[in-house]
This record gives C-alpha cells, structure tokens and sequence, in this order.
C-alpha cells in the first residue's frame, strides 16, 4: 500500500528505530542533538472536508471520496508536501480521485467538468516535488478531481523492427522494464522517482533520468503522443524524424497537465546493455572535476553516467574512499555492441590530465552475455541515490529541513553561478534560522552545459526558545527556495533541469521564457482547453 504521507510503500517508511538511528549519526557527523522520532498522522485520524462535487451516475463508478485516496492524491512528494502531510495537514484535498479505464472514459470525464467547472489535475505517480499535483487551483470553492490514470497501463504494441513501443500513460517505470525485457529491450529511461513514476508523468514533465549524457530526457525517446483534451482528442504521427514545421510532441512534453491529459505514448527502445565499464575518480578540488567533466562532455565518448559530487556529497553518499577529503566522479560506460575496456581508459586519462586519481579497486570492467552488474563506487552511488527519498522522509520526522534544487547552465557561467547560487541559499539560511550544510553534484553534462544539483539539509533553530513546528519550518523552506530561484533567475540559468516546473518555480519560468511565448500558450491552451479546467496554476495563470 502506497503510503499517504511519504515516499514509497507504507511498509517501508522509517520507524522510530530508523530515525533514532538517524539521528545519531547526525549528531556524531553535525553536531546536532535533541532530534527527536516523530510519527506521521495517521490516516484514520484525519479530517478532511467534504466533497464539494459529485461525479454524475454515468461516471460514478470511477470515482472514489475515500480519506486515504483524497489524502494521498493532495500532495506530490516535495519536501513542503511530505511535512505537511506527516503533520496531517491536508490543505487543498481533491473533492474525489477518478480512475478512468479507457481514453473514451477520460474524454467523458473531461465532457462533464467542462459543463460543470470542475478543475481537473492529472495524476500519474505523484512523484512531483515541485507543487505540479497539489489541488490548489486558486479559486475558493470550486470543485477539483485528481484523475488518476493508472488504470491505462501496460504495453499495447511492440514494432522491433522499428525499436519502438506504444505504452498506456499510467504504465509505472519497472512494468515498462517488465514488458520490454523479453524482447531484449529497454528503455533506458531511469529518473529517480522510477519505481514510482509514470509514462505519461514523464513524458507530461519532460523528465530527466539518471543517464548523464546522451540521451536521457524523455525528450529524446518520445516518437508519438495521443492526447485526450477538452476539445477533442490529439495524435501526432509516428516519425523518426520531420522537419515539417513545428513539432506537436514538443508541445505536448512539458505541457504539466495543462493542455490536456497524456493517454498514449510510442517510445524509442533499445537492446539492453551486455557490457558495463565503470571507475570512481578522485580530484582534490571541485574546480579540477569539474574541467575534467567538461572534458568528458566534449569529448565524443558519451559516458553514461558521469556524475561529479562535492566533498559534502562524497561523504554523504559513501562514494569517497576511505580518508578523502576531495571531489569524486563516477564515471561508468554501458552498451549492448561492443567492449567497453578501452573506451573507459580514455576517459581515464582525460581526467588524468586535471588531477584525477584513480584508487586501487576503484575500476570495474564487466563484458559478456547477460546484463552486467553494478560494483564499488558506481553501486554505492546509485544506493544513495535510490535511498535518498526514504532517508528525507526520516529526516522529516526528526523536524530536519531537507530539500533539493536543480538547475543547468553554460560551461562559460558555472563558476559563477555555482557560487551565486551557493551564497544566496547560505543567506537566506543565516535569515531564516537554519544551520546546517549546502551540497551539490553534477548530475548531467553536455557539450555547451553543465546541471548542478543542490542539496540542503538544515536544523530549524529554536524561536523564543519554542518548537519549530511544521508552518514555521516550512516558512523557513519557502524562504530558501525563493532564493535558489532568484539566484537561477539572475544567473540566467534554467528553473529547472529535470524537476518540472510546477507551482514551485513558477517565478523563475516566467522570467525565463519570452513574453510573447507566454501569451502564445495562453492561446493554445484557451483553444484546448476553452473552459479552463486543465491543471488551473501551472505553467500560466489560471483562468
């Protein structure tokens, strides 16, 4: 059972065992005492308002008011999001969560809240942490439905000649591996929020997956698209490529929900990778990883993960070796053609020539039949990586203030917008009464550009000697994300990489894109979506 407050299943939420184990290591790594296990609410003690619309007879059967379902469906997973619903404060809950089981079923639901005025928020995993799900749609009173499209799951069609495959939008990512693994074929697609995430969420957010260069955004395997709106329905050709003016799918990626709601998708799929080469670098300054990631980048070798963290980072993910003090990079080439040993010895010596230090045990080479596993550095990495979710949840518990920001920028602006960005979080830190550490890694490079990703992990200090409760915490947050979002603004780096854009960075998109875009989308959705009922709040102003 999906738990209603947190990341993941109920079953593997952090007990008090957990946090208490948590906690002690913070103290010993920070200094910080006095956190204490708190447990979330449960669901058979919340009170949420009632229903202020009910579905008519003909869709009914579709429709569930049940507390945990409404619970579950009024947050992403932001860390605004999970401390307000550990605390049991649901602020905007859905009137009710529909569950369509057909595209003709959407298009029903979609006819009635137009007649109606019933706001609609589509609804994949929830995995969103930037406010792109959360029901709060502006306008006192009205009516809001979550549709919830997992119901349309599952593989439709394969062509292999073609190497695509046409998958329902409410597929999660591990039945999308599932359906392709006998074929020999994958995705390649793996945000984060895999496990709990979906087709049509990614392709609705462009999301980013954790493959740092070559493809990796949805983007980029994204052959056709069909779309239920309020106007009817959408389907874009299957190509492999046009040039017949501008494309209908990028329109569609990135649309959050706002155009209309992601039914079906064809994606580009791949053979599933046989050889795996991997090495864990050392460099004793960020600056010198750094280069020695842009060298990889313009290289031609297209690593697949290439991953650079801070010192802060290194520590926290386990991925340094043992007494070091510097940056690591986790470089690691995978591929279902060829040996990858030499390709890897390259990379090793472009980063030889900035420093980089490669440890005793620290390479990995693994060629045969069958798919490779992951050792060392790289395992330990993706670990962390996958832990990550469940161990924020912890730290909410303990009354930590733990979120990340993402961004990307030019190689020529990265000095110093990593140092802008740094020192705005660090003040608003200092104004807002929070101690604690700023870290960062480079998740995804490019030729021209690099995607720094931020951490903050914070202790709220005591007001007047009281608590820190929930508000004043988030407060504190709020505080800290308006200025990661100035600082990307100024820097004239992007609002978001691979999070989404959402209700949390708003301020940022709309000093990002021109103006005249920005009325041009209010048209299309205007013809889309004539009565305004798509996702009210994000991308642009509602109504």
């Amino acid at each position: 059972m999906r738990s209603h407050w947190g990341w993941g299943v109920e079953a593997d939420a952090p007990d008090a065992a957990a946090q208490r184990k948590l906690a002690r290591t913070l103290k010993e790594q920070l200094g910080w005492d006095s956190l204490l296990p708190t447990e979330a609410v449960a669901v058979e003690d919340l009170t949420l308002p009632e229903p202020k619309v009910a579905l008519p007879a003909t869709l009914a059967t579709l429709a569930s008011v049940d507390v945990r379902d409404r619970a579950q469906h009024t947050y992403g997973r932001s860390y605004r999001d999970v401390a307000r619903a550990h605390a049991g404060r649901f602020d905007h809950p859905p009137d009710a969560v529909v569950r369509p089981t057909s595209q003709a079923e959407v298009a029903n639901v979609l006819d009635w809240a137009s007649e109606v005025d019933v706001a609609v928020i589509p609804y994949g995993g929830g995995s969103s942490v930037c406010g792109g799900v959360e029901p709060d749609v502006g306008t006192p009173g009205r009516g809001v439905i979550s549709l919830d499209m997992e119901a349309l799951a599952g593989l439709i069609d394969l062509e292999v000649t073609d190497r695509a495959a046409r998958f329902a939008a409410g597929t999660y990512g591990p039945a999308v591996n599932d359906a392709l693994r006998p074929h020999g074929l994958t995705l390649r697609h793996f945000p984060q929020s895999f496990e709990f995430s979906t087709v049509g969420g990614w392709v609705a957010t462009r999301a980013g997956g954790h493959f740092a260069t070559g493809p990796t955004h949805i983007d980029d395997f994204v052959e056709s698209i069909t779309m239920e709106t309020p106007a009817g329905a959408w389907e874009s050709r299957r190509l492999p490529g046009s040039g017949a003016g501008p494309s209908p799918d990028r329109l569609v990626m990135g649309s959050e929900g706002v155009l209309g709601v992601i039914c079906e998708a064809w994606l580009r799929v791949q053979p599933r990778p046989t050889f795996r080469a991997s090495a864990s670098v050392g460099f004793e300054t960020l600056d010198a990883g750094v280069r020695a990631v842009r060298a990889l980048a313009q290289s031609g070798l297209s690593p697949a993960n290439c991953r650079l963290l801070d010192p802060v980072e290194a520590l926290l993910a386990g991925a340094a070796a043992s007494g070091a003090t510097g940056a690591v990079l986790i470089v690691g080439f995978e591929g279902a053609d060829h040996a990858l040993g030499e390709v890897l010895s390259r990379a090793l010596e472009l980063c030889g020539d900035h420093g980089g230090d490669v440890s005793p045990g620290a390479m990995s080479v693994r060629e045969g039949s069958g798919e490779p596993a992951r050792s060392g550095a790289e395992e330990a990495w993706r670990s962390s990586f996958l832990r990550a979710p469940y161990q924020r949840d912890a730290l909410v518990g303990l009354g930590v203030v733990v979120e990340t920001f993402e961004t990307a920028c030019l190689w020529s602006r990265f000095e110093a917008t990593d140092a802008a960005i740094r020192a705005s979080i660090r003040n608003a830190m200092d104004q807002a009464g929070l101690e604690g550490i700023v870290s960062m890694r480079v998740t995804h490079a490019y030729p021209d550009g690099v995607a720094p990703y931020y951490t903050v992990m914070a202790r709220p200090t005591p007001a007047h000697g009281q608590p820190v409760g929930v508000n004043d915490r988030i407060a504190r947050w709020d505080a800290v994300k308006e200025a990661s979002m100035e600082a990307i603004t100024t820097e004239r780096a992007t609002a978001t990489h691979h999070h989404a854009v959402g209700r949390d960075h708003r301020s940022a998109y709309d000093r990002q894109r021109p103006p005249l875009f920005a009325e041009a989308l209010r048209a299309v959705k205007s013809r889309l979506d004539p009565s305004g009922i798509m996702n009210p709040g994000v991308l642009i102003d509602a109504g």
